[in-house]
């Protein structure tokens, strides 16, 4: 009795087993493109080349990039090429990766672009840097305090961001918003120090950290094109 109780426990788990098997066709998930390098944010002088490309496996794979979320005509290759980059051409770039169907998005790399002209006073570049304003709601302390959308403006790794220029003998060092008197300007260190003020802010003459990235917070009406902010006494 108790062998055929045992031949028909594993007379079942076989032949459940064998469905399983059957069905299992309908039961694979698609298998996705894998991204394993992402496209990086550029910097780069006006009127010089930026690239931005995706590495990605589990091919064979098709590719679509978008500028701002819309698509770019004849842009299907893992990487795209902005040829002689101008101030039109700042905005956040991504890429659709598919595999038939199925498609993954890289993050979404920005493009920006700077000038820079000798300053007689200092023998320093101020440089104009233009960058892609966000629409994004938030309030962070008593400054820059409620605000509507912003610009980050950084550099990729490994600079992370600008450097002040002390040669010349140099101790200012100030990032402005020349275009508007109700935004707030915020500015972090590489070590942690930060600080924030109306239109213009400045760091101490003796900075505390060896690079610096910048934040401009609009307090209503966030501009739709690219936006820029003046360094004043920074290394391009």
């Amino acid at each position: 009795m108790k062998t055929q109780i045992l031949a028909l426990i594993v007379f079942t788990a076989a032949t459940t087993l064998a469905a399983a098997g059957e069905n299992s066709a309908y039961a694979v998930q698609p298998e996705f493109p894998k991204i394993i390098i992402q496209p990086e944010d550029q910097l780069v002088p006006i009127g010089s080349n930026a690239t931005f490309t995706v590495v990605a496996t589990n091919g064979p794979l098709a590719y679509q990039w978008l500028r701002n979320g819309n698509a770019i005509g004849g842009q299907t290759n893992n990487s795209l090429n902005i040829e002689n980059a101008q101030v039109s051409d700042v905005a956040l770039y991504s890429c659709n990766v598919f595999k038939d169907t199925e498609s993954v998005p890289t993050r979404a790399a920005s493009l920006m672009v700077f000038t820079s002209s000798i300053d007689p006073q200092t023998g320093v570049d101020p440089i104009v840097v233009f960058g892609s304003p966000l629409v994004s709601s938030g309030s962070q302390g008593t400054c820059p305090g409620p605000y509507t959308g912003y610009v980050n403006y950084t550099k990729a790794l490994p600079q992370w961001g600008w450097a002040p220029d002390t040669s010349n003998g140099n101790t200012t060092f100030t990032a402005t918003d020349t275009n508007r008197m109700d935004t707030k300007i915020e500015y972090g260190g590489a070590y942690g120090d930060n600080s924030c003020n109306q239109t213009s802010v400045a760091l101490p003459p003796s900075p505390v950290s060896p690079v610096y990235r910048f934040t401009i917070y609009f307090t209503n009406n966030v501009p739709t094109n690219a936006y820029p902010i003046t360094l004043d006494g920074f290394k391009p």
